[in-house]
């Protein structure tokens, strides 16, 4: 992914609490968003941006030929998945498929984290059966997957406004689409807790 034009690299002098790693997630979310045609005031959606980067979304529900054992598996109540992306296929699309009983905002963080492994290049995970968790866990891969989602489904110059402008989460999080746990994520990291005391 190529770097931000010097135009959208303006708004990035905000940007001057992060560094490192956490700067070039906003780098990325940036041209993700120009890439989805959005400027910062407006909510992605995760569902349309993952049509255009060849992702067919599903839901669980949705999914034929599962075993009955493994269809149990995945309803409990206490099993907190919340997407996975399988292989391409041999048309080279893949399928997300989503956990139905988390919410519509729930399920636009999940579904922008899986678009991001596909944007930025994410080797696939493979199922292990020597993983505690059940496949090969990169948690760096995983954070700025979903770091990068997150940034770009909450642009920081427009969540830096609506702070200000007084703004609750849960109006914010209305606006953008997500859920308000979401957008405490971002206000932690983009270091403007300051706007809650």
């Amino acid at each position: 992914m190529s770097k931000p034009d010097a135009s959208s690299s303006a708004s990035f002098s905000l940007l001057a609490p992060l560094a490192g790693k956490w700067k070039q997630f906003e780098l990325k979310a940036a041209q993700i968003r120009l890439f989805a045609g959005l400027n910062p005031n407006e909510p992605l959606d995760a569902f349309r941006l993952a049509q255009a980067v060849n992702l067919r979304v599903v839901t669980l529900d949705e999914v034929k030929g599962l075993s009955e054992q493994a269809q149990t598996a995945l309803r409990k109540p206490n099993r907190q998945w919340s997407g996975i992306t399988l292989p391409p296929l041999p048309d080279g699309s893949r399928v997300v498929v989503l956990n139905p009983k988390q919410s519509r905002a729930r399920q636009a963080a999940t579904l922008m984290e899986e678009v991001c492994h596909v944007l930025l290049g994410h080797d696939h995970t493979n199922i292990s059966a020597e993983s505690e968790s059940g496949r090969n866990y990169q948690a760096e891969i995983e954070e700025e997957a979903y770091a990068v989602g997150a940034a770009a489904l909450v642009p920081h110059t427009t969540l830096v406004a609506k702070l200000e402008s007084g703004q609750s989460l849960r109006q914010i999080a209305a606006f953008f689409g997500v859920s308000q746990s979401l957008i405490r994520y971002r206000v932690k990291v983009l270091k403007l807790t300051h706007y809650l005391a």
